[in-house]
């Protein structure tokens, strides 16, 4: 019977987020101020006044789901998680959740890594593809079949759930497997509206700047395990949790297997940290007959 808190990733975001934190609680309040300090803009304004348009921008969208989630997960009295997760972005969140990482280093190595993801983004034109209804492995066979015809990079970035893959690469690459994976038989085969091929090689620019300043980031001994994406099974080794944080940008985010993990390894009951309830969604798709709620 254990409890685990899992943190959302980029497109959880929504206008008006934090605000209401913000107006009932000093110590939010003070958290939000400390946050416009550190990264040198009001990211409380964009969160509290701002356009769906203005969230979008990564610069924004990584801190203020960071900043939401921690401050969810602060409200909650007597949290005692006997383990964490969280989807992509949402892994810096379950490392300040679990002690491994403080508000402030967490909130500038996620600041550093919306910056360096975006740039990485501009040096080539780059999408992702969520593919319905397929198998895991059939994905992944069309993904390899793609990359050695053509020479475009094509993968599978995000395992969200059983039958919901997403997929990650060059433009021209995303569109091939999308036509072979409609072929092969997937409800559907869809282009996604983001910047970039996140969890892909061409991610590897974004990686490179982000390692040094996670391997000079000082981490405590984590209180509970966090389950990582690219490893899908609980880590509470201080080195290997940033190794495998720099591995996060190029490597797949293996969410249905990590939760498969956690619920191996005895949990029960589930509860979603921060905004939105997509991970909610995906936890009740990957087990069955879990307890499962959230706080945002």
């Amino acid at each position: 019977m254990k409890h685990a808190y899992v943190f959302p990733g980029q497109g959880s975001q929504f206008p008006g987020m934090g605000k209401e934190h913000y107006e009932n609680s000093a110590f939010a309040k003070k958290l939000f101020e400390q946050a416009n300090e550190i990264l040198g803009f009001r990211i409380s304004d964009i969160m509290f006044n701002g356009s769906e348009e203005d969230l979008k921008q990564t610069r924004v969208t990584q801190p203020a789901v960071f900043l939401h989630s921690v401050i969810a997960y602060r409200s909650i009295e007597q949290a005692r998680p006997d383990m964490v997760a969280g989807h992509s972005l949402g892994e810096f969140s379950a490392l300040v959740a679990n002690g491994a990482l403080s508000f402030e280093d967490g909130l500038q190595l996620v600041s550093l890594r919306a910056q360096a993801m975006q740039k990485a983004c501009e040096l080539q034109p780059s999408t992702m593809a969520a593919v319905l209804a397929l198998d895991d492995a059939k994905v992944e066979e069309i993904c390899a079949q793609v990359q050695a015809e053509t020479g475009e990079v094509v993968v599978a970035a995000n395992y969200n759930c059983p039958g919901q893959l997403v997929i990650s690469g060059s433009v021209k690459g995303i569109e091939i497997a999308c036509e072979r994976m409609k072929a092969a038989g997937a409800k559907r085969a869809l282009v996604l509206p983001v910047g970039g091929a996140f969890h892909s090689p061409l991610m590897s620019p974004a990686k490179e700047e982000l390692k040094a300043a996670i391997e000079s980031t000082k981490l405590q001994q984590p209180t509970c395990a966090v389950y990582q994406n690219v490893v899908a099974r609980a880590v509470l080794d201080k080195d290997e949790i940033k190794q495998n944080l720099i591995e996060q940008l190029t490597g797949a985010v293996r969410w249905t297997q990590s939760v498969q993990s956690m619920v191996k390894d005895g949990a029960t009951r589930f509860t979603e940290v921060g905004p939105g309830k997509v991970l909610q969604g995906l936890v009740a798709k990957i087990e069955k007959g879990l307890e499962i709620n959230g706080v945002n």
